[in-house]
This record gives C-alpha cells, structure tokens and sequence, in this order.
C-alpha cells in the first residue's frame, strides 16, 4: 500500500496535520511514542485501531521527510 493511502492530510483533521487515514492520531505523535521507547507492540497494544502498516507508514513518512531535508553544515 502507498503511503499516501495510509497517510492523509486533511485541513479539517488536527489543523492539516499528517494522520494516520481513519483516525485522528498525527504522524508525529506515532513517532514521538517510539521514539520514547515504545515498542510497537506497545503502541499497537495502545491503540487498537492501529496496524503495523501503520506504524510502517509513519517511520516511511518520516525517512521521506529526512531525505526530503537538505541541511549542510556551514565550515568554520
């Protein structure tokens, strides 16, 4: 599955926010949880409107955005 059908952005949702596709629960707050240190059972366990596909989706959506990112360090 795409992760644009997994990932929406609605301006009616959260502000426009990134969601997961059926909830109201932002990208960003899925990843915000593993980063923490939850492990994705945890998460799944959490919110059981969830699947790993989704939690896929959010780590996908955020290694889009790393690459998506140019930031170079500026020499001394």
């Amino acid at each position: 599955m795409a992760l644009s059908e997994r990932i929406i952005v609605d301006p009616e949702i959260l502000a426009g926010k990134p969601v997961i596709r059926g909830t109201r629960l932002a990208a960003e707050f899925i990843l915000e949880l593993l980063a923490t240190g939850q492990s994705e059972q945890d998460v799944l366990e959490e919110y059981p409107g969830l699947t790993r596909e989704d939690i896929l989706a959010c780590l996908a959506y955020a290694s889009y955005l790393a690459h998506e990112y140019k930031a170079y360090p500026i020499p001394a």
